[in-house]
């Protein structure tokens, strides 16, 4: 890519990180939350990966540290399912409320928004991953 476009890259990639993550933090005060959060952080991984190509994120992050997100990411959502259901909560509802309108007012939404963003983000960039290697597969035949 040319210069402009990586230049471009290197000053928004961490701003579109860092709004993915506000989405995920307060999806429990706005329309947002995890899945929009986890696409939001996936795809400042793309643009990165587009911009530098994709050794510029393999780089940042493994493919075993990739899997062991993903798999934290479900663990950590079934785990919070299963401490209410065993614990004689409703499903999900092990936390007191807080005041409405607040950051800590929402029980185990935001934990379950972290959970889940952790599943849709590494997921939906490990399928670009894979795409991406495999067209470079299918252009060395």
């Amino acid at each position: 890519m040319s210069l402009i476009v990586k230049t471009i890259t290197r000053l928004t990639v961490g701003l579109i990180l860092l709004y993915g993550i506000y989405i995920v933090l307060h999806g429990h005060l706005s329309p947002g939350g995890g899945f929009a959060g986890g696409v939001i952080i996936a795809l400042s991984f793309v643009h990165l990966m587009l911009a530098f190509g994709k050794d510029a994120v393999t780089e940042r992050i493994s493919k075993q540290t990739a899997s062991k997100l993903e798999s934290v990411g479900a663990l950590l959502f079934l785990s919070i399912a299963l401490i209410g259901f065993f614990g004689g909560y409703f499903f999900l509802n092990i936390l007191k409320k807080g005041e409405p309108f607040k950051l800590f007012s929402a029980g185990t939404i935001p934990l379950s928004n972290i959970a889940i963003s952790l599943k849709v983000g590494i997921g939906l960039l490990a399928i670009f991953l894979a795409l991406v290697i495999l067209e470079e597969v299918k252009r060395e035949k």
